[in-house]
């Protein structure tokens, strides 16, 4: 039995490679077998074509399996112990990883030509097929994401104002319909593709479309100074951030599932060139998640410093202020479930709603009531007219204010 596995990571997932045992065992040492994947070898043979005999020979052998996980923080940090190797394709690195009398520990680390993925072509198809997996897994967490929300995702695209988001529902449907076709066939014939390809414009229009929407209600909401207009603005804001999160969501969905049958189409048509695409859709998804996270980060801003206006008024504007801070939550909530699957951190703190008796003490509260009640008279909800009055008359205008 040959205990000994091959480890390939992009940075994004970790391909392990050998025997089906070695593959289990290794990923059962390290606790990834229940998340791990089957990496599908025989997809790389289109990308061997041109390879090394000895690379074609030990993927055509029947004990070869592999497996694929999506890599965390802390599992990349735990590969690092088997000293993977950076390779010739760019963003790759690779190593031999054996137990040499117990499967426990997996130290012994080689590289060399027995290694199974040695040569550029098998290593370029390898990364290929991760970088597949890694659009599929996206796509998974984004639907887990969409049905959590319980938002009827097609009525909410076809409800827009705007034609070309109601086309998202269709380009879901034929950019479904050709993972199908890849999935039963093992490959995208040219009918389906000529079919999906020009789905794309729909798609970057429509996410588009719905971070422009985004945009709008950060306008909104930064025009607003006084209690009441702020609190419908982000009311409203808070209203319509799912439904646009949800599209922008799905786009992005449909956008991996493109890329999937791109990079299937180009491990079969033009193996040589699956590298330099691999590279250029991973830079393409990268960015998309920087544009949506700088959006979100905008927005979340703005509505925080919503909260902090509304609640520096709560001596006035109790009922006002906690209906402000509790918009503004949820839509942090919301906020924080879109940004999940794709692995954006915002960090953001929760605002604490001000309580009544505790603005009634804070003498900056006292001072903007005040201003804004007139010295003689203050409208209180909460305590009663008579408390708030006298707290007032304390607190605010000296001398003037006992007349």
């Amino acid at each position: 039995m040959d205990d000994r596995v091959q480890l390939v990571s992009d940075g994004e997932g970790l391909a392990v490679v050998g025997e089906p045992t070695a593959v289990e065992r290794f990923l059962g040492s390290m606790g990834l077998l229940a998340s791990s994947r089957d990496l599908g070898l025989s997809r790389l043979g289109s990308a061997l074509r041109t390879g090394e005999g000895a690379a074609r020979a030990a993927l055509e052998h029947a004990t070869q399996s592999g497996r694929w996980v999506r890599l965390t923080p802390e599992s990349a940090e735990a590969i690092k112990q088997f000293g993977l190797m950076e390779s010739g394709t760019p963003g790759v690195s690779h190593a031999m990883a054996g137990t040499p009398g117990s499967i426990s520990s997996w130290l012994q680390v080689e590289t060399g030509p027995g290694a199974f993925l040695s040569s550029p072509a098998a290593l370029a198809g390898a990364a290929g097929v991760m970088g597949q997996l890694a659009a599929q897994h996206e796509m998974r967490q984004i639907k887990d994401y969409l049905a959590r929300i319980d938002n009827k995702l097609d009525d909410v695209l076809r409800a827009q104002d705007d034609a070309q988001v109601a086309k998202v529902v269709g380009a879901g449907f034929d950019i479904e319909d050709a993972l199908t076709v890849l999935e039963r066939q093992g490959q995208v014939d040219d009918d389906t593709w000529s079919t999906v390809q020009g789905r794309q414009q729909t798609i970057t229009d429509s996410t588009a479309w719905a971070t422009l929407r985004l945009d709008s209600l950060v306008e909104r909401v930064g025009r607003e100074t006084k209690v009441g207009p702020l609190t419908k603005a982000v009311k409203e804001a808070e209203s319509k951030v799912a439904n646009l999160l949800a599209v922008v969501a799905r786009c992005f969905e449909l956008q991996d599932g493109l890329d999937v049958l791109r990079l299937d189409r180009m491990l079969d048509a033009s193996p040589e060139r699956l590298d330099a695409q691999r590279l250029a859709l991973r830079d393409s998804r990268q960015k998309r998640w920087e544009r949506v996270a700088q959006k979100v980060e905008h927005l979340m801003a703005r509505l925080d410093s919503a909260a902090a206006t509304a609640s520096s008024n709560a001596l006035l504007h109790g009922a006002a202020s906690r209906a402000t801070v509790g918009s503004v939550n949820n839509a942090g909530i919301t906020v924080d479930d879109f940004c999940r699957p794709l692995g954006i951190e915002l960090g953001r703190v929760p605002v604490e709603p001000v309580r009544w008796r505790d603005a009634a003490r804070d003498p900056a509260q006292l001072r903007r009531a005040g201003a804004e009640a007139g010295r003689g008279a203050l409208v209180v909800t909460g305590l009663g007219a008579a408390a708030g009055v006298a707290i007032l008359t304390r607190r605010v205008g000296g001398d003037d204010a006992k007349q």
